[in-house]
Formats: structure tokens, C-alpha cells, sequence
């Protein structure tokens, strides 16, 4: 099966590139509202399912025990920017688990965020793995594994028993059997695992409103939710769409984007949850694609309409800060 064109980016009035993918729209009981593509082929959802992976740590009480704050159980699912909002963030966590830095197993990058990279390097500083865009997740590997009163050594492994956790968390939300032959290494080096698109969006659907989960698997999610809607900065960082997108909406979209073009979202108020995957890995085609439907669904109004449409419909601006072109969802996407 091949795809359709999910998103198109113009330049002047021809369009000079396409994003073939799929995406899938299901409610909390498992019925398809919207398709196109093969949504039953596997994918790496990649950080998109890092409010998953993060259930364990609040359902099992490890985030209320150790005191984190809603901005701390925020990053747990972050894809942050490595601003020093995020590291100090991500350094306080550790410290309620009685850890640091080098008990994180991710390893370290430059931020993301030009500004705070440009200043690091400017203090003649490098990087630790505090900047790392997943250590937000880590250290909540990290609480929960000390929590449970196991050694965090080798969290990252798939038979250390924090990551057992997260992994059966995994399966149980996508109702997808996760074991080796369906397991890939993460770029932050925990287990990814290859799941269809449908299993994403129901996952989605039911994080979103709580069916089909036990009580303390409910309430962890709404949990999760609230504290990410409450600090927006925190799930990505400045200029990032995720970021942007809940500022808009607020607590009528939980969306987290993945790395090669996925992104996945609960719409709680409908019910719904989305997942999408570009064929070619580009996340901004998936952002768009995402709004697309975020704005099909819920039709937003007033400033958050203008803001999700902006999401949507992206400029594309030169070095002059010339306007070229645009992306576009396409028709595919209604």
C-alpha cells in the first residue's frame, strides 16, 4: 500500500515537496473515526509515547512519595529544548531520588535551543547529560526505579525492572505485544518498540478519557495531563510546536510529537486520540498534519483558532525574512 500526500510545502505557486504518510483517528473504544494510509503497519512511535512511559512513575505512587511537582512530572515526558528551566528541572528530580547527573544513562548533546547552547558555550561550559532532550524521562526512571528500591544501574536495559514497568505500560495502552522481535534501541538508548498506528491512536483515546484503564491507571494519566498542561514549557520548550500547541489549547489537546515525523495527541473532550507517521521521518510534515486534525476536530475559535491555524498553515521565510512559501496540509486530510 502506498500512501497518499499528507502535507505539501510550496514555493511561490508550484508545490516543491510532499510528505507521503498515515494517520489515524480512533475513540476510546477502539472504532476508527478517521484513517488514510496503512494505519496497521508497524512504527517506532519514538518520544510520542513518553506520557505512556511516564504512568508508571505516578501510578504506582513513586511521583507523590518522593514529592515531584507537576512541573517535574511535566518533563517526564518531555522532548526538551535543554534550557536551564529544563536542567534544573531535570537536576531536582534526581536529587528527591537522592541521585545526580551521572547516575543518567541517556548520554549528552548541545541544547536544542540555539540561545541557551550559544550561552553554555560562551561560559567556556560543555554539556552534560541534563541537556540530553529525554533527561526529563530518564530521571523519571531514575525516581522510580529508587522509589521501587531497586538499583538504577542499567534502567535503560529492557529486563531492569523500572523499564519491565514502562514496557508492560506500553502494551497494555496499544494493546500490542512488545518483546524482542518487535524491539529497536531508542536514540536515548532505552527499548523502542514497533507498534501500528491503530494502537497508537486507541492508546491515545483511552489516555485521554480513562476507559478501559484500572483506577490508578486513570488517574495517573489525568495526572500527567494537568501537569502538562500547567507548564506547557516544560513538555518541549521555547518555539517548539508541542509547547505551542498546548498553550493554545490548553487542556482540550495532550499532544508530544516523535522523532522521525510522528505525532500522537488525545483530544479529551471528544474522546479521541490521534497518531500520525510521515514515511520519510520528517516531524514538521507530522506537526502539521497533526494540527491539521487537532483544527478539523475540535474547530477552535478566536485566538486559539488563529494560533492553531498558524500550526497548521506554517510560514516558510528566508535569511531576509522574505515569505517563499508555506505547508500545507493536503487533501487527504480533508
Amino acid at each position: 500500500m502506498t500512501d497518499p500526500i499528507l502535507v505539501e510545502i510550496t514555493r511561490g505557486a508550484f508545490v516543491e515537496s510532499a510528505h507521503h504518510g498515515a494517520a489515524a483517528v480512533l475513540d476510546a473504544d477502539g472504532k476508527v473515526v478517521f484513517s488514510v494510509g496503512d494505519i496497521d503497519a508497524a512504527i517506532f512511535p519514538r518520544s510520542a509515547v513518553k506520557s505512556i512511559q511516564a504512568l508508571p512513575l505516578v501510578e504506582t505512587g513513586a511521583a507523590a512519595r518522593l514529592g515531584l511537582t507537576d512541573a517535574e512530572i511535566a518533563l517526564a515526558c518531555s522532548s526538551h529544548n535543554g534550557e536551564v528551566v529544563h536542567t534544573e528541572t531535570a537536576a531536582s528530580m534526581l536529587a528527591k531520588a537522592g541521585r545526580d547527573v551521572n547516575t543518567l544513562e541517556c548520554g549528552w548533546h548541545w541544547p536544542s535551543h540555539d540561545a541557551s547552547a550559544r550561552d553554555l558555550a560562551a561560559h567556556g561550559l560543555v554539556p552534560s547529560a541534563l541537556h540530553n532532550n529525554c533527561s526529563g524521562k530518564h530521571s523519571g526512571f531514575v525516581c522510580l526505579s529508587c522509589d521501587g528500591g531497586h538499583d538504577p544501574r542499567g534502567y535503560i536495559g529492557p529486563d531492569h525492572p523500572a523499564m519491565r514497568q514502562v514496557t508492560a505500560a506500553l502494551s497494555e495502552m496499544t494493546g500490542t505485544l512488545l518483546d524482542a522481535r518487535n524491539r529497536g534501541t531508542d536514540g536515548c538508548s532505552i527499548p523502542t518498540f514497533a507498534i501500528p498506528l491503530r494502537g497508537m491512536a486507541h492508546a491515545f483515546a483511552r489516555y485521554g478519557t480513562g476507559n478501559g484503564m484500572a483506577p490508578d491507571r486513570a488517574a495517573a494519566a489525568a495526572k500527567i495531563r494537568a501537569a502538562v498542561t500547567a507548564n506547557p514549557m516544560m513538555i518541549a520548550g521555547t518555539g517548539r510546536f508541542d509547547t505551542k500547541m498546548i498553550e493554545a489549547m490548553g487542556a482540550r489537546v495532550f499532544c508530544k510529537g516523535g522523532a522521525e515525523g510522528v505525532f500522537c495527541a488525545s483530544l479529551p473532550e471528544l474522546g479521541y486520540g490521534i497518531a500520525v507517521k510521515c514515511d520519510d521521518g520528517a516531524s514538521r510534515a507530522a506537526q502539521v498534519a497533526g494540527a491539521a486534525l487537532i483544527e478539523r476536530l475540535l474547530k477552535p475559535e478566536g485566538e486559539a483558532a488563529v494560533a492553531v491555524s498558524k500550526l497548521a498553515r506554517p510560514s516558510i521565510t528566508n535569511w531576509n525574512k522574505i515569505h517563499v512559501g508555506d505547508m500545507r496540509p493536503a487533501a487527504a486530510l480533508g
